[in-house]
Order: structure tokens, then C-alpha cells, then sequence
């Protein structure tokens, strides 16, 4: 493939693309046979069809508090560079650090819409191993970027289409690094969501990580949050020694918010009584206190 005739290519003016955001997964099923091709060819995984399965279970008000902490603020500003590009979230299993991943794109969709920044994210998952490679998540990435902007878009199809001519065979992870490090440049702001690291695969973790930190030193604006188990940290370190982190634990307000609702939407109306919704309510207060 000419790389240098892809490299030279511009997706057009930073403030034109940000008016470009359109449904992305709705555009691209109601697109051309072509523009699913060069989907597949990025990236067979589609990771808008998980965030938006958790969205629909995320209860509104639990995790606020991560938004409010100084660590997330400091991170999301943008400022400091590469040196505070990393932010890492850390806990055991059952502790919402999913549903926080969920929480923070939304988040940061929401403020796409006054600023000129750029959301994409992935589930990592240990029953997609097989699929989920690094080179299939940096792809799945671009993919986020191709189908929110006509610019990246074409670009994108222009590589195809020299790949289809040449040799027909898929990206490498070295091409696709490239090519998303050219489609970022193209933007102003761009924050990165992975959640669940340790259900990545194990031995290609270190690579992913790489990956993103090359992409960091070249851009650093670029702005990663990770999610993972306590045990990845030591990884995250490694490669991003000045990564910020905050450890997550259960929280007891969001715990309440969370039993409340589901007493809500009990469909046994007559299975207890208020006394007994009071009770329960009271007994995990305490034990939440005695924590």
C-alpha cells in the first residue's frame, strides 16, 4: 500500500467534523455494501452494541461522584500533556467498574456537544478473546471515528481500496496504529474508553498498552481511561508511569440508589410490605456503615 499518499491526506477542517457527528451504527447500517466492507475490513467488532446494552441498565445518578473527583477533573481539562494522558480505575470484581466506563462516555458525549471533543471506547471481554485483538480493538477505534466523521471516513476508504487493488489483505496492528494516529490528528480532543483490561487477553495486554502510548507521545491530547482489576495496575505503570489512578470500592450512597430502585420495580407488589422495604433499607445502611 502507498502509505505516504494516505499520510498526505487531510480530513478537513477540525470545526466542520465536529458538525459532522451523526448516529454512527445507524448510518452505517442504512450505507452503501461498500461502506460495510471497509467496516469489516477496520474492525469486525462492534463495541456500540455493548456500551448501549449497560447503558440501558445503568441507573442515573450512581458513580457521580467519580465525575466530581479532582483526579477526573484534572484528567478531563486536558491540560499537563502526555504526563496526565492516563487515567486508570481500579477495583474487585462486582464493584461497577463497567457500568463507570458506561458512565464516563456518556458523560463525555454529553460534553461533545458544546466542545470540540471525540468519544470512542471498547468492552473488553474474556468470552471475545479470540476476536478481541489488539489489532481488532485499534481498528474498532478508528471505526468509532470513521463512522462520526465523513473526512476520516474517506480516508479510510481511499486505504481500502489501494489495500483491495494490492493485495486484498487485512490491516496489520502497525497499519492501523498509523492510520488512527493520522485520523486523531485530524481532531481536536479525543478521549479513549477501556473498560475491563484484565479480561483483555492476557498475552496481547502489553501490546495494546504499547500501542496507546505511542499514539500518546505523538498526540498528547489524546486522553485514555481504563477500568481493570487491582492486579493490572502494576501493567499500567509499566507503561504509563505517571498514569493517575483511583481506586474503586463500594460506594453506600450508590448502593441505596441502587436497592431502592430495584424495590421500585419489584413486580411482587404484595411480597413486602413498607415496614419491611424500610428494613431492609435500614440493615444496609448499617452494614454499609460498619464497613
Amino acid at each position: 500500500m502507498d502509505h505516504t499518499k494516505y499520510a498526505s491526506l487531510r480530513v478537513g477542517d477540525r470545526n466542520s467534523n465536529i458538525g459532522n457527528i451523526t448516529n454512527s451504527y445507524n448510518t452505517i447500517s442504512n450505507g452503501s455494501d461498500e461502506d460495510r466492507q471497509i467496516m469489516q475490513w477496520l474492525s469486525p467488532l462492534e463495541p456500540q452494541n455493548r456500551h448501549d446494552g449497560i447503558r440501558s441498565d445503568r441507573l442515573e445518578g450512581v458513580g457521580n461522584w467519580l465525575l466530581e473527583t479532582n483526579e477526573f477533573r484534572e484528567w478531563g481539562s486536558g491540560e499537563g500533556g502526555a504526563d496526565k494522558a492516563v487515567l486508570f480505575c481500579h477495583g474487585n470484581p462486582g464493584v461497577g467498574k463497567t457500568y463507570l466506563n458506561c458512565l464516563v462516555m456518556d458523560h463525555l458525549y454529553d460534553r461533545a456537544r458544546e466542545a470540540e471533543i471525540t468519544v470512542a471506547g471498547i468492552y473488553c471481554d474474556f468470552r471475545e478473546q479470540q476476536e478481541q485483538t489488539t489489532a481488532n480493538v485499534i481498528g474498532a477505534i478508528h471505526k468509532q471515528l470513521a463512522l462520526k466523521y465523513q473526512g476520516i471516513l474517506e480516508l479510510v476508504r481511499r486505504e481500502f481500496l489501494m489495500a483491495k487493488t494490492e493485495s486484498g489483505r487485512r490491516p496489520q496492528l502497525g497499519d492501523h496504529v498509523r492510520m488512527l494516529k493520522i485520523a486523531i490528528s485530524s481532531l481536536s480532543r479525543v478521549f479513549l474508553c477501556f473498560d475491563a483490561l484484565d479480561e483483555f487477553t492476557p498475552k496481547q495486554l502489553p501490546e495494546l498498552l504499547v500501542s496507546l502510548r505511542e499514539i500518546i507521545w505523538e498526540i498528547p491530547s489524546v486522553r485514555v481511561f481504563f477500568t481493570g482489576r487491582p492486579h493490572v495496575e502494576e501493567l499500567v505503570t509499566r507503561f504509563f508511569t505517571k498514569a493517575i489512578m483511583i481506586p474503586i470500592s463500594p460506594n453506600s450512597n450508590d448502593i441505596k440508589k441502587y436497592v431502592e430502585r430495584k424495590l421500585e420495580m419489584d413486580i411482587e407488589l404484595h411480597a413486602m410490605n413498607d415496614t419491611l422495604r424500610a428494613d431492609v433499607l435500614r440493615t444496609i445502611r448499617e452494614k454499609i456503615a460498619e464497613r
